[in-house]
């Protein structure tokens, strides 16, 4: 028997903390949930854990390790929260923050607004120095300028600095000679390389990602700590890991240098369980649609293995609007914000119409029928009084919703305004919400030259089982999958992502004239420090996989492809193995390819990852005698307005049982929603199988 045979996955989100603890000898699980607490998310996380242990009759030392993610990297972000930062860049490259790309976001607005840098010009030194596309020296470091530009910073109150010099991803000669020298000069500054954080060209991307990680670094440090300092009181001795924005995981070390790589951590938890969740039910081509309390996402799986990219936004100006953030060259699962939360607030715009967020409830003070102080209706509000959700059963009962808060709420702010009753501005409210995901979910698999009507969709999130039904049928998508502890997923995908981490490097090379001795060169190194990496995880050599995947495109273009490479190509110097690789994969995104075009390479990531745990998705709660579903009233337009609808506990389920919709199925975490001519299936693994 295993010394400690507990595993505890942590998820932090805009208004829940969710826990799942694996009991690692018979693969059964159990899950909580808490308020999270913003100002000290760590507070919820220790509340948890510690009610989680005292529930089951669990010792902290039975704890092998936590596994967390957390949504502190990009809320410190969106919310300007992190520290004051410096930047140091080449001489007269200072405004690249500024000017971007010159793309604007909206070609017709012209009033159109973009972020604003997260280091004033102030706070931007130049100095003399040039490094060329090749590598090579063309302007020495002037160190007396590094210096001088060391002692301004610290005297402007800088308390991190970024260091992006031109093309340092070739040649980080002078940005490590830089860092000696503030280290010296100024040695209280936090320092960030762009060529440690982001080796890869295009220098505004470059330097946008590494102020970022400076910018976040010392608050999420004190987080490390103050966390870490809280689990060891609590008795947890073991490790502590993190989850990364592209479905590995981390130790508490890496995390610390790189927190910018969790800009996603809990998002991509949750892709991570719905592809399990999928293949536990047969599926393999699934939308991932994650509703929590503050966002709606969806990502597409194809295969069982969810799309990726290098790039990704955070802080948008605008929402929805491609290009309105500031840009982040990281390793992320590919996913996108289709719409609101449960926590998100509802008003009449100037048109007179019902828009909802991107303001959120969060968990303090909360939608109006938690009876914390919210008194702004939000979709929870909306769902309560259309009688998806039960005031006495919301979170098993744990937490009592005020029913009259949320009619007084909808009344004020959407009913009335718009001559409406209470239930018609809450179906209203319920039904943009709908409308708007599903639209924002078909424009994302179109982007991706894929048609969304042939997946399943797969709901997860405490919110996304209670709208995915409705979805589903805007999107005409016909098979639903909602899979036990959908309100907890995230949490449970942190347990089941094995130990990983990417390595990226920028080299913009013809692949007709590539070095293949270099390339083979620069992929073992990369090796190298990923196995150093796995071991201080406690994954042996042995135990390692090894992925690469070069990013390619036709010689003048702007945007490349990703493609994984056969494990002998870089090895053998196959450039036909790395063009076909490449073309496959830009006629499946393009649907034709340029067989006269000359192929160019521009980055190659090597992706080295542990073991995958084995765990199991759903373990069946002990039998028991099965209660007579009660009726609660609920709205379905279809049916003609509120239908006297059962509601059943979902753990007195079993396989092979079925039910007809309308129907209510609810479990502590999360509701399904059957509206009428649905049925459910309940599989193997007691995932609910739902035909629309």
């Amino acid at each position: 028997m295993t010394a400690a045979p507990f595993r505890i996955g942590v998820d932090i989100g805009g208004t829940f903390t969710d826990f799942v603890l694996l009991d690692t000898r018979d693969g059964h699980l159990r899950n909580g949930k808490v308020l999270t607490t913003p100002a000290a998310p760590e507070q919820a996380v220790l509340v948890g854990i510690r009610q989680l242990l005292d529930a089951h009759g669990i010792t902290p030392v039975e704890v092998q390790h936590v596994i967390h993610g957390t949504t502190l990297v990009a809320n410190a972000l969106i919310e300007r929260r992190g520290v004051p930062t410096g930047l140091i860049t080449t001489d007269g490259f200072r405004d690249v923050i500024e000017i971007g790309t010159e793309l604007r976001h909206d070609t017709y607005d012209l009033f159109m607004r973009v972020p604003e840098p997260l280091v004033p010009r102030r706070r931007r030194v130049e100095i003399p120095e040039r490094i060329l596309p090749d590598g090579g020296i063309h302007t020495p470091l002037d160190e007396a300028a590094a210096r001088a530009a060391a002692r301004e910073l610290a005297a402007q109150g800088a308390q991190a600095v970024a260091i992006c010099f031109l093309h340092a991803f070739r040649n980080p000669a002078h940005e490590r000679r830089m860092a000696e020298i503030i280290a010296k000069e100024a040695p209280g500054l936090t320092l960030c390389l762009s060529s440690d954080v982001v080796p890869e060209i295009g220098e505004y991307e470059r330097a946008s990602t590494t102020i970022c990680n400076a910018y976040v670094l010392p608050v999420f440090r004190r987080y490390l700590t103050q966390l870490g300092d809280g689990l060891r009181e609590l008795g947890l001795a073991g490790p502590l890991y993190l989850m990364l924005s592209d479905g590995g995981t981390v130790g508490e070390q890496t995390a610390a240098r790189h927190p910018i790589r969790l800009v996603q951590s809990g998002p991509a938890g949750g892709v991570r369980a719905t592809a399990l969740y999928g293949a536990a039910a047969g599926a393999s081509d699934i939308l991932c649609f994650d509703m929590g309390g503050t966002t709606a996402k969806a990502a597409l799986i194809e295969a069982g293995e969810p799309l990726r990219s290098l790039d990704f936004e955070v802080a948008r100006v605008d929402r929805f609007r491609k290009g309105s953030g500031l840009p982040l060259k990281v390793p992320v699962i590919e996913m996108i914000e289709i719409g609101a939360g449960g926590g998100s607030i509802a008003q009449v715009d100037r048109l007179g119409l019902i828009r909802v967020g991107p303001e959120s409830a969060s968990s303090d003070p909360g939608p109006a029928c938690y009876g914390l102080g919210g008194t702004r209706p939000t979709v929870t509000d909306a769902d309560l009084v259309l009688g998806y959700l039960g005031a006495g059963s919301f979170l098993g009962g744990d937490m009592r919703l005020d029913v009259a808060a949320a009619e007084r709420a909808l009344r004020e702010h959407l009913a009335a305004p718009l001559g409406l009753s209470v239930v018609e501005a809450a179906w209203a409210l319920h039904e943009t919400v709908n409308g708007n995901m599903a639209q924002a979910a078909a424009i994302h698999a179109l982007e991706k030259a894929r048609r969304i009507e042939a997946f399943t969709m797969v709901p997860i999130g405490g919110a996304g089982p209670v709208h995915a039904a409705q979805v589903c049928r805007k999107l005409g998508i016909a098979r639903l999958v909602a899979p036990a502890g959908a309100g907890v997923a995230s949490a449970f995908g942190f347990l089941a992502s094995p130990i990983s981490f990417a390595f990226v490097r920028g080299w913009v090379a013809p692949l007709a004239s590539l070095d293949f001795d270099g390339l083979h060169a620069m992929v073992g190194a990369m090796e190298a420090e990923g196995l150093a990496m796995l071991a201080e995880a406690g994954v042996p050599a042995a135990a390692a996989t090894r992925r690469v995947i070069g990013a390619m495109r036709y010689a003048g273009q702007g945007f490349q492809v990703e493609a994984e490479l056969p494990a002998a190509s870089i090895a053998t110097g196959d450039r036909d193995a790395l063009r076909a690789a490449f073309e496959r994969q830009y006629l499946q995104q393009y649907g034709r390819t340029e067989s006269a075009l000359p192929v160019e390479c521009v980055s190659w990531q090597v992706i080295m990852a542990g073991p995958v745990p084995v765990v199991a998705t759903a373990t069946p709660a002990p039998a028991g005698a099965s209660a007579a579903p009660r009726l609660r009233p609920a709205y379905f337009a279809e049916a003609g307005g509120f239908v006297e609808t059962p509601v059943i506990d979902r753990a007195s389920l079993r396989p092979g049982d079925r039910v007809t919709g309308p129907a209510l199925i609810e479990e502590r975490e999360s509701t399904l929603v059957l509206p009428p001519r649905t049925e459910a299936v309940v599989d193997t693994a007691l995932n609910l199988v739902v035909t629309l």
